[in-house]
């Protein structure tokens, strides 16, 4: 979720606490948008929701999200909306002022003001200062230069995103976690990765040499280059980023180079101000700074001498933070910490002491077979340390035997072997191991959710793993804790486990099959009929379940529904992509990449005028405009459709492009006329609306210019005819289509082209592509419907060209949009 730079503080309501100008409440100030800050506050309004007047300043212009998952968005395994821990709601419901795209610069303790980085003074009764860590850079020669960065926030996986989209080689400086997971990113999105390590063994700090060394040789499987023992001398290169030069003159060319050699609390803030600092800025049990009105929590604290960078002590910290605040006696008495990762989707567990040394035992498990190996450190019956790789699932119980000090002579030889057979003497049952664990045993790492927290959760109603992750986070990051949540909710509920299809969003019991169907049985018509009928457990749905819900009306009533613009991703309203600057792009639609000087002249116009920075040639043989300010957008619309120009939808769930070869009229290998029918198909399918993007091909020959095989629909041409070919998607997960069927006339590819997409409409999961649709119910079953059905197919095709004349009457298909009042109330909704 992206919030204009300099967002203005919001007011609102939480609850049945009204915040007005007058509010007499103290005022609580956060430095830091970021996980730790935002879950103090959780944990103060959790306790006493009308305590505290709460204002935020964030550095980034986005809502709070979740660091941890970073490289799932590089992997392309999630969107940013995915890791999103609390959305614009979150902070209008409980009245938090957010302050985005402007850090606090100075803090006046005498006069109790913060200022921040635009000149904007806010006074606070209490300040909380939860501004993080800074990523180290070693300072060798051509550290500055562009191509160096590192990896802590969005800003820096949108950085390798562009560099990944050139393709090259990358260097990634640092063989810790956050190395790791830069390594692995990268090679997914098809870079050639080299990671440099300064020490002997990877991770040494969370694992083993033996660990360290499985992990290496996983590693290197998967195409990664792993040097350990290397010593940057210098990044080198003529004004951008060439390579790496190791103190032994090893030259490693790169175009990108990741820094991930660690971090380091950020103080300057605090220091500026004159409170203590040594490592961190120094607080006591309660987290309250050398200030007694100025709090710190996070990793830029330091407790007792410690300085912590895993977000389970975090969580602690805000605990005792809220506590402290609300006048509860508790108070923080520092970590043992235990690390259970992903490491580029490899299972690591480490805790406590695994040094060894003099009075300890070491009991290890290896089967080379499975990639297991699991070290327990023991010390006068009791378990210190423990590591574990391939097989983390007893992870939480070595880490509860460790903190709870118990003794394990009686179970010593099963001990090796897990909770399961030295609990139940060989008895391998994951039910009763989960079961044993305490209620303090920690389940989720990622959120620090104890077993009694989620066996809390369930009692209050939880009924579901999505009901728990909305309840208490616990399974709602990285996921690797999601059997043992499953296995709680088993315990505790039994057979009233709901299972099933996942529910649309936590917003209703209802899976999206079910709300389809009940939309048609029910003859239900408006987005708030959908949610009164069905129950819905929220007053207005959310940003999963209203775009989605619209999208089903739209399909279901064409013609008769009312598209609600509000429900739809900013892109789609806009007509246009919002770029990390908070500038937009612009793609006029290109009938089958086809172009005429007019067109060309109108675009070449809307550059110079808007003054665009960068104009940009399309995988979909189309043109991109960059750089548009939003204000801009009626006005440059206004002057392409008087051009005769549409959108191309570049932004929505909906047809893209229709990519074509230049077929028999040009191409001596050309058996049809490919350009002519991917025109005629983009006219008979452009806007219309669909559960994800849908892109379409058409080639001239076997050939397959056009890559039609790998496209949502695609014609490939023959002598004979026209081979349909369907569910085809490029990217991370290429998946080839399958082969649909052979028809001779043109006007068959346009009749079966119709029925398939009107099909994929109407039965699809909204964001559900067609690739993962036909996985799912088979692509038997869509020749069915489409190739054996002849009067079903004859019905989809109708329903599909019925809807259509609605659809491509859109206020953007208006040839003069620069009139149409209505057009920009859609392109500049209200804040």
């Amino acid at each position: 979720m992206e919030l204009q730079a300099g967002t203005e503080p919001l007011t609102g309501s939480g609850g049945n606490i009204l915040f007005t100008g007058d509010d007499v409440r103290e005022h609580l100030v956060l430095v830091g948008n970021g996980m730790a800050g935002c879950r103090a506050v959780e944990e103060l309004l959790a306790r006493d929701p009308g305590r505290y007047r709460v204002t935020i300043f964030g550095a980034e212009p986005h809502v709070n999200y979740n660091r941890i998952m970073l490289s799932p968005v590089l992997a392309g395994e999630k969107a940013f909306d995915d890791i999103i821990i609390n959305d614009r709601a979150w902070y209008d419901d409980n009245g938090i002022d957010l302050i985005v795209s402007d850090p606090v610069a100075a803090i006046d303790r005498s006069a109790k003001t913060v200022t921040s980085h635009s000149g904007r003074t806010v006074a606070y009764d209490k300040l909380l200062i939860a501004t993080g860590s800074d990523p180290f850079i070693i300072p060798v020669p051509g550290k500055d230069l562009p191509g160096v960065i590192s990896f802590r926030d969005m800003k820096d996986v949108d950085a390798m995103l562009g560099a990944a989209d050139k393709g090259g080689d990358a260097v990634v400086i640092g063989g810790g976690l956050l190395g790791l997971e830069a390594a692995h990113g990268l090679t997914l999105r098809g870079m050639k990765v080299t990671v440099l390590h300064i020490m002997p063994t990877l991770m040494e700090r969370q694992l083993d040499e033996a660990a360290a060394w499985l992990l290496k040789s996983a590693l290197e499987g998967r195409g990664q280059t792993i040097l350990t023992g290397a010593d940057t001398a210098e990044i080198y290169g003529d004004g951008m980023v060439e390579g790496v030069r190791l103190k032994d003159g090893t030259l490693i060319p790169a175009s990108l180079v990741v820094m991930a050699v660690g971090i380091r609390p950020c103080v300057a803030l605090a220091r500026e101000a004159g409170l203590d600092v040594g490592r961190g800025i120094k607080v006591d049990d309660h987290m309250v700074t050398s200030d007694p009105d100025i709090l710190a929590v996070g990793e830029c604290v330091e407790h007792e001498g410690n300085v912590y960078g895993l977000v389970a002590p975090l969580w602690d910290m805000c605990r005792s933070l809220a506590d402290g605040l609300t006048d509860r006696h508790s108070g923080y008495k520092g970590s043992v910490i235990s690390t259970k990762l992903k490491v580029a989707g490899l299972d690591v567990f480490s805790a406590g002491d695994f040094s060894g040394g003099e009075g300890c035992e070491d009991i290890v498990l290896r089967d080379a077979s499975r990639g297991v190996y699991k070290r327990v450190v023991v010390k006068d019956d009791r378990v210190v340390g423990a590591v574990l790789y391939g097989d983390t699932a007893d992870g939480g119980w070595y880490f509860d035997l460790l903190k709870r000090g118990e003794d394990v002579s009686d179970i010593r030889d099963l001990l090796i072997f897990g909770q399961s057979f030295a609990s139940g003497g060989g008895a391998l049952d994951p039910k009763a191991a989960v079961a044993a664990l305490s209620d303090n045993a920690e389940i989720c790492g990622c959120n620090g959710v104890s077993k009694g927290q989620v066996i809390a959760t369930i009692n209050k109603g939880a009924c579901s793993l999505d009901a728990v992750r909305a309840g208490c986070k616990a399974s709602a990051s990285c996921g690797s804790c999601t059997g043992l949540v499953e296995t709680i909710l088993a315990l505790t509920l039994g057979e009233d486990v709901q299972s099933g299809p996942k529910t649309m969003c936590k917003c209703t019991s209802f899976g999206h099959d079910d709300v389809r169907r009940e939309i048609v049985a029910q003859g239900m018509k408006a987005i708030p009929e959908v949610m009164h009928k069905l129950h819905w457990s929220t007053p207005d749905g959310c940003s999963s379940c209203r775009p989605a819900l619209n999208y089903y009306l739209l399909c279901a009533l064409p013609g008769e529904y009312v598209d609600d613009q509000q429900s739809r991703f900013v892109n789609e309203r806009m007509h246009a992509n919002i770029q990390k600057d908070g500038t937009y792009s612009v793609v006029p639609r290109m009938w089958g990449g086809l172009t005429n000087p007019r067109e060309l002249r109108a675009i070449a116009d809307v550059v110079e005028k808007y003054e665009a920075p960068m104009v940009k040639v399309t995988g979909g043989q189309r043109l991109d405009i960059f750089g548009i300010k939003k204000e801009d957008l009626p006005a440059v619309w206004a002057d392409l459709n008087a051009a005769g120009m549409v959108s191309g939808h570049a932004y929505g769930k909906s047809l893209r492009t229709v990519k074509t070869c230049v077929g028999s009229d040009w191409c001596r290998f050309g058996t049809q006329d490919s350009t002519g029918l991917g025109v005629k198909t983009e006219q008979m399918t452009w806007g219309s609306w669909m559960p994800h993007k849908f892109k379409i091909a058409v080639s001239g020959c076997p050939r397959n210019c056009a890559e039609a095989t790998i496209k949502d629909f695609g014609i490939v041409c023959v002598d004979s005819g026209y081979e349909l070919h369907v569910g085809g998607n490029g990217g991370i997960h290429v998946r080839v289509t399958d082969l649909l069927c052979k028809v001779t006339t043109e006007q068959e590819a346009l009749d079966y082209c119709a029925a398939f997409t009107q099909l994929y409409r109407e039965e699809a999961r909204y964001l559900e592509r067609t690739a993962p649709w036909i996985e799912r119910v088979g692509v038997d079953y869509v020749k069915s419907r489409i190739v054996e059905d002849d009067a079903g197919r004859e019905a989809l095709r109708a329903r599909f060209l019925f809807s259509q004349q609605f659809m491509q009457d859109d206020p953007w298909a208006a040839r003069a949009a620069g009139q149409d009042t209505q057009l920009h109330q859609h392109l500049v909704p209200a804040e």
